[in-house]
C-alpha cells in the first residue's frame, strides 16, 4: 500500500542492449546496435535520456556483442548522467527472458521499467506507469495499433490471452479456447517497452535462452498481463539501417 499519499514512482530501468543487431549490418560487423548513431546520439544515451524525464537515473544494461564498447561509452561519459550497472552475457546470450532473469538481483527491490535498445519513442511513460500501478498487473506492455508480422492478443479488458504470427499461421493461446472470451482477441503490435512486478522473479521457470514472449504466455493463466496502448505516440523500431535514417528525421 502507498501510505505517503504521493503517486508511486518507477526507480529502475533494464535497457537490452545485447543482441547481435543482425539486421543492422554493416554496422554491428564492427559496432554493437546501441551505440549507432541518430542524429549524433547514440540509440542507448537517446534511451537512458527518455529514462530521466521519466524520473529514472538507475539502469542496468546487458551486454553480450562488442560488450566492451557498450561499458566504454557507459564510462566516458559517465552513464550520461545516470548510474548504471553492467549485466554480462559476453559467455552466451541469454535472450530477452534470460537477459532479465541474470539481471534479477538488480532489479528486486521494486517495479522496474524493461525496454529494449533499438526503439525509440515520445510515449508518455509516467502515464503508462500511473496506469500499471492504477491496475495492479504482473506487468503491463506497450502495445499499438500499427501493422507488424507479429502480435500480442488481449481481450476486451486489455489482459494478454496469446500471441500470432500473421505471416506463418503460428498461433499460442495462454488459455484454452473453451476459456477464452467470446468476443474476438484483439491484436496489438508490442512496442519493446514493460512495465513489471518483481514479483515475476520467483515466478520464472524457464531457464538459460528464453524470451519474454515465452515467459509472458506461460504466466498469462494465473497472472494478469495487460496491455497499454500508445497508438498516438512516436515509434520505431531501429532494427534495420534505413529504419535509422526514419528515425533521424523522428528523433531530431
Amino acid at each position: 500500500m502507498n501510505v505517503t499519499g504521493l503517486p508511486p514512482v518507477v526507480k529502475k530501468a533494464m535497457i537490452l542492449a545485447a543482441g547481435l543487431g543482425t539486421r543492422f549490418k554493416p554496422w554491428t560487423d564492427q559496432h554493437p546496435k546501441a551505440l549507432a548513431p541518430i542524429n549524433g546520439k547514440s540509440l542507448l544515451q537517446r534511451n537512458i535520456e527518455y529514462l530521466q524525464r521519466a524520473g529514472i537515473y538507475d539502469v542496468v544494461v546487458n551486454v553480450h556483442h562488442f560488450a566492451e564498447q557498450i561499458i566504454g561509452a557507459l564510462a566516458v561519459n559517465k552513464g550520461w548522467g545516470s548510474h548504471y550497472t553492467i549485466s554480462d552475457e559476453t559467455d552466451a546470450v541469454l535472450e530477452t527472458g534470460g537477459g532479465l532473469k541474470k539481471a534479477s538481483p538488480f532489479l528486486e527491490d521494486g517495479h522496474f521499467v524493461l525496454m529494449n535498445v533499438d526503439i525509440l519513442t515520445d510515449m508518455d511513460l509516467p502515464a503508462m506507469i500511473a496506469d500499471h500501478f492504477r491496475n495492479h498487473p504482473l506487468a503491463t506492455l506497450a502495445v499499438t495499433d500499427r501493422r507488424t508480422s507479429r502480435y500480442f492478443l488481449f481481450d476486451q479488458r486489455d489482459e494478454l490471452c496469446g500471441w500470432r504470427n500473421v505471416q506463418t499461421g503460428q498461433e499460442r493461446l495462454a488459455r484454452p479456447a473453451d476459456a477464452l472470451p467470446r468476443a474476438p482477441l484483439i491484436q496489438k503490435a508490442f512496442s519493446g517497452i514493460h512495465i513489471i512486478d518483481p514479483a515475476i522473479f520467483p515466478l520464472i521457470g524457464l531457464t538459460d535462452k528464453f524470451s519474454m514472449v515465452d515467459l509472458y504466455l506461460d504466466l498469462a493463466p494465473a497472472h494478469t498481463i495487460r496491455g497499454w496502448d500508445h497508438s498516438q505516440s512516436r515509434l520505431i523500431d531501429v532494427g534495420k539501417p534505413e529504419s535509422a535514417e526514419r528515425a533521424a528525421q523522428l528523433f531530431p
